[in-house]
Parts: C-alpha cells; sequence; structure tokens
C-alpha cells in the first residue's frame, strides 16, 4: 500500500502528520524569500522535515484513510503496519524509498533513517496558485545613477540683465495683495469656526435636558428568554472505548469520572458503536500530551480521534 497521497493530504492541512510506528513528519511555515544572485522569488510555503521520535499512533493518518477508503480504523490501521514494515524492510536492504513529492529515505552509515525533502511541492494552501519566478534587474536611469555616484550636472552661467523698475514694483504690489488676502481668509475661518462651536454647545445643552426629561414607564418585566448554546467541546477525542449498548457506554463514563477525566459519550460512529473519551482538546499537543500519559498509566489502546463535535 502506498501512503503518499494521505500523507501529502494532511501536510497541506497540519503541522504534524505521525506514521504509527515508524516517524514523524513536521510541516513548519516559511515566509516568502529572494534569491538576489538568481534574482528568483518565492512565495510562501512549508519545509517539510522528520522526526524519527514521534512514533505514537495520534489517529490522524488511520482515520484519514478509513475515511477515503470507507474501511474501518482497524483495517486502515494494519494497512498502515503492513507499509511501514515494507519501509524498514527496505531501508534495511540499503534501497533508497521514495514517497511521490514528499521526500526519499535512506539509512546512513550508522544504520540511522536519513530522510531528504523533495521541495517540489509547496504545502502552504495560502500560496495557491503562486509560483516561483525570476525577475531581472531595475536598471536606474542616468540621473539617478549621477546623483548616486555624487556627480552634479552643470550649471550654465547666463548674463545679469538689467529688470525694467516698473516690473519691481508690481511684484511688491501683488505680494502686498496677496498678503492681506491671507489675512482676511485666516480671520473669517477663525469667525466661523466660533459660530460653529458656539452652535454645537447649544445643540448639546438642548439635547441633554430633552434627555433628563425623557422618562421610562415598564409596566410588566419582560418575559425570560431561554437559549440553547451549542458547546464546543474540541476536534482532538482520547477515546476510550467503544460500545454496542449504551448503557455500557454510559457507565464506562460513569467510571472514569470516579478517576477525575472530564469524560463524555461522543454518540454513535458510522459503524453503530458509542465512543466514550476520556477527555477532548482544543489543541493538538495538549491531546497528544495526555494520550501518551492515558496510555503509559490507563489504557495502551487509547487512541486519538479528530473530529469537529458539537453537543447540547
Amino acid at each position: 500500500m502506498q501512503l503518499s497521497p494521505y500523507i501529502k493530504d494532511l501536510l497541506y492541512r497540519y503541522e504534524c502528520v505521525i506514521i504509527p510506528g515508524f516517524g514523524a513528519f513536521l510541516a513548519n511555515y516559511t515566509s516568502a524569500s529572494i534569491d538576489a544572485d538568481s534574482s528568483t522569488f518565492y512565495p510562501p510555503g512549508k519545509t517539510i522535515s522528520f522526526n524519527r521520535q514521534l512514533q505514537t499512533n495520534d489517529g490522524l493518518l488511520a482515520n484519514y484513510v478509513a475515511s477515503v477508503e470507507g474501511t474501518s480504523y482497524e483495517l486502515a490501521l494494519q494497512k498502515i503496519r503492513n507499509f511501514t514494515g515494507s519501509l524498514s524492510l527496505k531501508l534495511s536492504q540499503g534501497e533508497r524509498v521514495t514517497l511521490d513529492t514528499i521526500g526519499d529515505f535512506s539509512l546512513t552509515p550508522e544504520n540511522k533513517v536519513q530522510f531528504l525533502p523533495c521541495g517540489t511541492e509547496n504545502f502552504n494552501i495560502a500560496s495557491f496558485g503562486l509560483s516561483t519566478f525570476i525577475s531581472s534587474e531595475i536598471l536606474r536611469d542616468i540621473q539617478q545613477a549621477q546623483l548616486a555616484s555624487g556627480q552634479e550636472n552643470p550649471v550654465l552661467d547666463t548674463p545679469n540683465k538689467g529688470v525694467a523698475p516698473f516690473i519691481k514694483y508690481a511684484a511688491v504690489g501683488l505680494i502686498a495683495l496677496a498678503v492681506s488676502g491671507l489675512t482676511g481668509l485666516k480671520i473669517y475661518e477663525g469667525t466661523v469656526q466660533e459660530h460653529n462651536f458656539v452652535q454645537k454647545q447649544k445643540a448639546n445643552t438642548k439635547l441633554e435636558k430633552q434627555i433628563q426629561q425623557a422618562t421610562f414607564s415598564i409596566t410588566s418585566p419582560l418575559p425570560t428568554l431561554e437559549v440553547s448554546v451549542i458547546k464546543q467541546t474540541g476536534k482532538y477525542h482520547v477515546v476510550a472505548g467503544a460500545f454496542r449498548v449504551k448503557e455500557n457506554a454510559e457507565r464506562k463514563v460513569a467510571q472514569l469520572h470516579k478517576k477525575g477525566f472530564a469524560s463524555i459519550n461522543l454518540g454513535v460512529n458510522k459503524y453503530g458503536l458509542h465512543q466514550v473519551v476520556y477527555a477532548s482538546y482544543q489543541n493538538r499537543l495538549e491531546a497528544l500530551k495526555n494520550l501518551r500519559t492515558i496510555k503509559a498509566t490507563q489504557n495502551n489502546d487509547a487512541w486519538l480521534l479528530v473530529k469537529e463535535i458539537a453537543l447540547h
């Protein structure tokens, strides 16, 4: 079975995709960048890395495989085990294993798993339609180049010619008229602003009097309005078990409540089973942390369900 298409789909939506028993792909966001040497512009994207230490099943990949192929969770998990077993065998035989558009796996001389990302796929959905492009260098014009280099354009010296006296007097007269006009304009503007301020104060005073004079009389209290609010529990659920009989599911919820868990019955899934969870979380990392604790101290068969569920 080839898991590349499923892993690829999940890398577009999540920052961590775990292959149970093998490792996890991590997708870290990167900003847009420019290669000055080649004048190449790169859109925002994601860099894909691999962490061999994250092997605990969080249910994300198995649930996605089950939903796409229309099979059960257990069968999807078995297919993943078959895939990881085949992958590990090929690596131990010295083969190089390629996951399409994701990257290549190989073993180092120290028998450690090495991952080389493909780099051709942009897993950032916000950059959909944006591609890498090369822009030619923009050359500045001659005048800008001269300013940057400190050179100045030569100034031509023209002979000084006499100015007729009447032109000088006319210029002085125009300046005097302009100054007097500006002075009159400022006086007019000041008068208008003062008038507007006075009128605004009168309007505010009148409005305050009307508000003070207004009275409100309620003869009878308004009826109580009851609103049913939907409580969102979070989409990451640590599953304790699934039960065919509802009474058994409710009994399990009561047992977990006594142990201090915020357990609930999520209802019936598509297989007709009542799913009981230890707790639900909004944060995936918090859910994974609690899943590891529960598997170590309570139930090794607990697993993580990723599903949006709204309860009343």
